[in-house]
């Protein structure tokens, strides 16, 4: 071998128990060239059960990156091994495992000397909480730099506030997608325990950047609409994570959400409402959290432009509503917030008047979040008002009898659907929250039944 010993001149007969269990990926290639070293008394076997080691070995002896490192540390430490061997690539994702001792190495000779106790080798330490900290916080975008819009930023507010989904319809060019991006900077930071459990997921897919250690943003994924129904929900042949898990503890954007087909949305509807996926095989079965907040976009039209205020639409009769008609019921049930983005016109872009920044925001969400903390903290499993069932609606939303005929009101004048009541109450028990009251008033009932576009009787009629 390239790396000075010889393969055994024997049979060799490897055993990786349970053996009714398909092994895939090379993260064996490590341990089965160390167990056939040590049969082959090559090293010393003493010290060999302290330690559990995975890594891919390329044909000259290096160790080359693996993936799902962090929860294979995770486990070490839970069956009680002092330490872990992986590549030098995958050492600082290990090291956020505390009380297990890391060895990045380089190649299976560094990995034979150590066990041989020939050469003596430094463990990697991480201080997680240290890094952790000084890295959250830190954001690519900022609502500081959107020119406008405020009714859309404020829609956000409240969306991130009560963890609602929320779809935004507009024209082309109107800015859906430039401020669905700074979404993630007006969320709640990411606390340790949300950024392990992101980190393993991501790890597990191997989407982690090679030497990083904890994900410190809340994740934003934005599938193209051909994406498949297993890219989305996970799955395959290895029972992989899918967007929706990728997008745990952050934001999934589906962006032009009717071009989007109708199987890959409809297999969706379940995990937005258990938050949590099962992918079963015949062998075994896998379950991976779907905590996400949904934010889509979409067109009000297949030309774009229906009620744009200075562009005709040219679609033909029935046209839009057989383009919403794409996105089924039961779907749009589960959309808290839906609001309209008009153009910005001109004075608004070319405006020096500094915008709200995204840290201001922010610490109204958290300031909202923190409310809801306290008010479910007897509730397993409900963290924000979006989560909330039909018993803690009629709990936690009573209305006055002013707020009651508001809300009468508008369910009648605009033909609202009987599905967009509870969708009201919950939406206005957060704009509540953001403004520090405890009773629900008229005016959060006004500002929630705004947010109702599309069940409103006259829309989409062109």
């Amino acid at each position: 071998m390239e790396c000075g010993y010889d393969f055994p001149r024997r049979s060799v007969v490897v055993n990786m128990s349970p053996a009714d269990i398909k092994k895939e990926g090379a993260a064996y290639d490590l341990p089965l060239a160390i167990a056939i070293l040590a049969a082959d008394e090559k090293l010393a076997t003493e010290h060999l059960t302290q330690y559990m080691m995975m890594g891919e070995l390329s044909l000259d002896g290096t160790l080359l990156p693996i993936k799902g490192v962090l929860p294979m540390a995770i486990k070490a430490r839970e069956m009680g091994f002092k330490g872990f061997i992986v590549p030098k690539a995958n050492e600082k994702e290990a090291a956020v495992v505390n009380r297990l001792e890391v060895y990045g190495m380089e190649c299976l000779r560094d990995v034979v000397d150590f066990l041989n106790l020939t050469r003596s080798f430094k463990p990697t330490q991480v201080n997680t909480r240290e890094e952790f900290a000084k890295a959250v916080g830190h954001y690519d975008f900022d609502f500081s730099e959107v020119k406008g819009q405020e009714n859309v930023k404020r829609a956000f507010e409240v969306a991130c506030a009560g963890g609602h989904n929320i779809l935004l319809v507009g024209s082309p060019g109107s800015g859906k997608s430039m401020l669905a991006k700074r979404l993630p900077s007006i969320l709640p930071p990411l606390t340790l325990q949300e950024a392990l459990e992101t980190t393993k997921i991501h790890s597990v897919a191997g989407k982690l950047q090679r030497g990083s250690t904890l994900m410190t943003q809340r994740p934003f994924r934005s599938p193209h609409h051909t994406v498949s129904p297993v890219a989305l929900v996970g799955g395959g042949n290895n029972a992989m994570p899918g967007e929706i898990s990728l997008a745990n503890n952050g934001i999934l954007f589906l962006d032009e959400l009717p071009e989007f087909s109708r199987q890959v949305l409809e297999v969706m509807r379940q995990p937005l409402e258990d938050r949590r996926i099962t992918i079963s095989r015949a062998k075994y079965t896998v379950e991976y959290p779907t905590s996400f907040m949904l934010v889509a976009s979409m067109n009000p039209c297949p030309c774009g432009y229906y009620g744009h205020p200075t562009k005709p639409c040219i679609c033909q009769p029935g046209a839009v509503q057989r383009y919403l008609s794409r996105i089924s019921g039961p779907l749009l049930d589960r959309i808290d917030i839906q609001v309209e983005v008009a153009p910005v016109d001109f004075d608004e872009i070319s405006s020096d008047a500094p915008a709200e920044s995204s840290a201001d925001i922010r610490e109204r969400v958290v300031r909202a979040r923190e409310i809801q903390a306290a008010r479910f903290c007897d509730e397993p499993g409900v963290h924000c008002n979006a989560q909330m069932s039909s018993k803690l609606i009629r709990k936690h939303c009573c209305l006055d009898s002013h707020s009651m005929m508001i809300l009468r009101d508008a369910m009648t004048r605009l033909n609202m659907s009987a599905r967009a009541y509870d969708r009201i109450l919950k939406v206005a028990r957060t704009i509540a929250d953001l403004a520090g009251s405890e009773q629900i008033q008229p005016i959060h009932v006004r500002e929630a039944i705004s947010y109702r576009n599309l069940d409103r009787s006259g829309w989409a009629k062109g």
